[in-house]
């Protein structure tokens, strides 16, 4: 009792140490640098991380959350979870957050990063009232338009051309406008209501329900409710499931190797979560429930979805013709003619299931996993030489068990998973903290080259779980608290031949960041990674009438320093650079980048101005930006030139929010920018986003 009492005067003492300013404002550039893997490919990562900002949005009760929850944060290291959930047994529940410094192992550090995702519910978070009342009541209920557009004249966009044939050439078949749309109700533990459109640039804006397209041409909406009675989630229309390691349900965020080398070589067993992204791939939609009982629950969905593919037909010699699938589609673009009528053309069927049983006090968690997919028509894809034993067929099943083991300071997990072809794919991996300063992680995984997941999001080098063995080993040392030191090794081999790699092959990839905190004002760091992967060379390169492979290796260095004197200013210099080396031919590039943020009052404002030179696009330069709020960008450059951005913030009232952002690229060395009926003209492209929120109930 004497030490309850010292430590709530302790946290009154020292509250004015902890940086108020940073409750509920996450700086989501620094985030994703450190917890997500290195970006290599021009896709919509904001689009892959939105279930992150699913947790910004429903943040965790510290007086409830589990240890499987504040994991799942990518945050926390096994012994601060440990000594918070001690904390939390020993004296009770948390009387104000400004008592987590007083949790043994937690820093001013720690806590600034975990506020945006956590809080303390101090009421009942469904009172007994009426439903229709407690929608009106949602705490979290908003409206959310955003406006993108680039403002360079596309080719898809032009007039089209007649073609020898006499007819005329392809083009975009809607407006440049991107136009983005969600509403949301949401009350923790209670309910969730959410409606989702989007409409990309190129794609019409049209009622048509014969193609599909609703106005906006992808809708997602789901209706969830927690914890009624047994019952603990009932989910309607989109949702995604997350269990074990990701070998079966794997949906949903997921990071890969990146400066946090702990935290993040597991995955989550979050359940039942509603789908809110715009990706048209990847997420089920239909019905799920998950029912609890005592220390089990056991979850049963059921989903029809429809797919985008490429639909071939095989005529025999009755004149009939049967239809198969040569490739199922991921992009959700739907532009051009060609696209639109690729849109939804297969359905896909899953019915799965999930048992699961906890510990009573949480350190042991058993489960295990099964999932039936069904094709309207097989998939048959062009048969080469390095896809031989990818999936073939209609119907496929995957089913696995997993386990995790939480032992004092000591997190032990694993996942083994079999498919229809009888290919399996194994993860087993141990974080560990072995003392106050040094934190170990360690990862075996083995995905046979028949093993087909088609929901998969394991830990792996590949984009998928398949056809890969490999050993990580990460560790983070952190003598006191101005120094930190993280790195990480990985060994891979790929048994069977991939894409663009014809033989089998090995690789390996080190990363090590050092990074200097000495007071509140100043952060800097220094990066350095290094990959090795093989691939084959060019044809104009190969002399014999086989394939030759070349290891091709990746260096990429990187050093930050912020510097912020108040908490309205601050400062961040930056300086990337890259080479690229393959076959006795080595290629170079690098960045330049100044951050000024400002926050004064109901404005906030931040911009950058990036000079970049690269030899080739194997160098290009991936630069995190802010963006509004709830988005951020993450634009490839290559070639010479320079960017700048302008983002403003204003909060009207209470209730009303809108951000404007202003972005321009110029190439020197490049009169047309892109190609296909993406290509501008000119060396110069011009974009600008503007968002608009509404919060309800303020």
């Amino acid at each position: 009792m004497k030490l309850l009492v010292f430590t709530s005067f302790l946290s009154m003492v020292i509250l004015f140490r902890l940086p108020a300013q940073n409750t509920g404002n996450l700086d989501l550039e620094s985030f994703v640098e450190e917890r997500f893997s290195f970006q290599e490919e021009d896709i919509a990562y904001e689009d892959l991380y939105e279930s992150l900002l699913q947790v910004h949005l429903n943040p965790l009760d510290l007086q409830q959350a589990t240890a499987e929850q504040l994991r799942s944060l990518y945050i926390l290291s096994p012994i601060q979870i440990a000594s918070l959930l001690e904390y939390r047994k020993n004296f009770g529940p948390f009387i104000s957050i400004y008592e987590l410094q007083a949790v043994p192992e937690w820093n001013l550090e720690t806590i600034a990063n975990i506020l945006p995702f956590v809080q303390l519910q101090t009421q009942s978070a469904h009172p007994e009232i009426p439903g229709f009342q407690r929608l009106k009541e949602a705490e979290n209920a908003y409206l959310i338009f955003r406006h993108r557009r680039v403002w360079q004249t596309r080719k898809g966009f032009t007039p089209p051309d007649t073609l020898s044939n006499g007819q005329l050439s392809s083009r975009y078949l809607g407006s440049p406008d991107d136009l983005y749309a969600r509403f949301r109700l949401q009350q923790a533990g209670d309910f969730s209501i959410g409606l989702t459109a989007d409409k990309d640039a190129g794609e019409p804006f049209i009622l048509e329900p014969k193609s599909r397209r609703y106005g906006f041409d992808f809708m997602s909406f789901h209706f969830v409710l927690y914890d009624k009675g047994p019952w603990k989630t009932l989910a309607l229309g989109d949702y995604q499931l997350q269990f074990g390691q990701g070998l079966v349900f794997g949906s949903g965020f997921s990071v890969g190797k990146g400066a946090e080398t702990i935290a993040t070589v597991r995955r989550s067993s979050l359940g039942l979560r509603p789908y809110t992204s715009v990706l048209e791939a990847g997420f089920f939609r239909g019905a799920a429930v998950t029912f609890q009982k005592d220390n089990w629950e056991w979850t049963g969905m059921y989903s029809n979805a429809p797919r985008d593919a490429n639909v071939q037909l095989i005529s025999d010699s009755l004149e009939t013709a049967e239809s198969y699938l040569s490739s199922l589609l991921s992009s959700g673009l739907h532009r051009t003619q060609n696209e639109i009528e690729r849109k939804g053309q297969a359905r896909e069927q899953n019915i799965g299931t999930n048992l699961q049983y906890r510990s009573s006090g949480n350190a042991l968690q058993l489960g295990a996993n099964f999932l039936h997919t069904i094709y309207s028509q097989s998939i048959l894809p062009a048969e080469r030489v390095y896809n031989q034993f990818e999936f073939r067929g209609r119907n496929n099943f995957t089913g696995s068990i997993y386990l995790s083991y939480n032992f004092s300071n000591h997190y032990f997990f694993a996942e083994s998973a079999l498919s229809k072809s009888r290919g399996k794919g194994h993860v087993i991996g141990i974080m560990s903290s072995l003392n106050h300063h040094f934190d170990l992680s360690l990862v075996w995984r083995r995905f046979d080259r028949n093993f087909h997941s088609f929901y998969g999001n394991a830990f792996s080098e590949g984009s998928r779980p398949i056809n890969e063995e490999g050993l990580y080993l990460g560790f983070n040392f952190k003598p006191n608290r101005k120094i930190n030191w993280s790195a990480y090794y990985d060994y891979f081999t790929f048994p069977w031949l991939r894409f663009r790699v014809y033989a089998p092959s090995a690789g390996n990839e080190w990363l090590s960041r050092f990074s200097y905190k000495p007071n509140k004002k100043l952060t800097a760091f220094f990066q350095w990674r290094e990959e090795t992967k093989s691939r084959n060379l060019l044809s104009e390169e190969q002399t014999t009438n086989q394939y030759r492979i070349a290891s091709g290796k990746r260096k990429n260095f990187v050093w930050s320093l912020a510097y912020q004197p108040s908490q309205w200013w601050q400062f961040k210099s930056r300086v990337q650079q890259s080479s690229f080396e393959i076959n006795g031919k080595k290629s170079n590039g690098f960045a330049i980048m100044q951050d000024l943020t400002a926050n004064m009052g109901s404005w906030k404002i931040s911009g950058r101005i990036a000079l970049f030179d690269t030899d080739d696009f194997e160098n290009r330069q991936f630069l995190y930006e802010r963006n509004v709020l709830w988005a951020f960008s993450i634009p490839s450059l290559y070639g010479q030139g320079y960017r700048y951005y302008l983002l403003g913030q204003y909060k009207v009232n209470q209730r009303i929010t809108f951000w404007l952002r202003w972005a321009k690229t110029i190439y020197t060395n490049r009169e047309t920018i892109a190609s296909g009926l993406q290509e501008i003209r000119g060396n110069e492209i011009t974009e600008t986003t503007f968002q608009l929120r509404y919060q309800f109930n303020r």
